[in-house]
């Protein structure tokens, strides 16, 4: 993900259950990525935690690292990335309790 690079652009882009995995400064970094591939008024979905901070869940037994940036901090990166934010749900019950983010390239 880090490293993603093709010549193409997509209507939408999803990052779901993994942009969370890398660390705070591989997050920041990925929207100039996610801005690099999207196409005109493409969309952008991605699931983060709820605040600031790092944490080692487990997945069948292995510890398994998540990271999450403050709210405030995912709306500037958006911004100066030039997507609007759409919706930004924490914590939906119709999601598993996942924290997401929808927002669309101006």
């Amino acid at each position: 993900m880090r490293t993603f690079t093709i010549e193409f652009s997509f209507n939408g882009i999803l990052a779901w259950d993994s942009f969370f995995h890398l660390n705070q400064t591989d997050q920041r970094q990925m929207f100039a990525t996610f801005r690099k591939h999207a196409a005109p008024r493409a969309a952008l979905m991605f699931t983060s935690g709820t605040s600031h901070g790092e944490a080692i869940g487990s997945f069948r037994g292995e510890p398994l690292y998540h990271a999450s940036l403050d709210p405030a901090e995912y709306r500037a990166l958006l911004d100066a990335s030039g997507f609007a934010v759409v919706q930004h749900l924490i914590e939906d019950p119709t999601c598993g309790g996942r924290t997401i983010w929808l927002s669309q390239l101006q």
